[in-house]
């Protein structure tokens, strides 16, 4: 089963294969909160290509927060939730506080995706391996 770009982006996939787990744990184990993985554990693939090759990862997850923190006010807004700035302001803060592992973990997700490709016979095949 092909797996798409954004389903192996959003559920922390390799970015080569769509089929390995990025990191080591949920993101919501804060003992191992969004490890990266050396290899990918399906199709071997070497997630690390050189030393803080995650660090650009920080763009994207402020880029990230900056839309949830955009949807969290347009949702309380437009919904009523709350009609002051204090409390619509409360309402980001908590809503980026409970997702910060997962922006943190979807962020190194996106950046990995953007420098790994998706190769369909490598996924053919490592599809193929489990099977059997």
């Amino acid at each position: 089963m092909k797996k798409s770009y954004l389903y192996s982006t959003l559920f922390l996939k390799c970015p080569q294969c769509r089929q390995g787990n990025l990191l080591t744990a949920n993101p919501y184990k804060l003992s191992e909160t969004n490890r990266v993985r050396e290899k990918c554990p399906k199709c071997g693939l070497k997630f690390h290509i050189e030393p803080a090759f995650y660090t650009g990862s920080m763009y994207v997850s402020y880029a990230v927060g900056t839309a949830v923190a955009i949807a969290v006010f347009i949702i309380t807004y437009f919904t009523g939730l709350a009609e002051n700035p204090l409390a619509i302001f409360g309402y980001i803060v908590l809503g980026l506080f409970l997702l910060m592992p997962y922006i943190g973990a979807v962020s190194k997700s996106i950046w990995a995706h953007f420098f790994f490709k998706y190769n369909p016979e490598i996924a053919k095949k490592v599809n193929n391996d489990s099977r059997t």
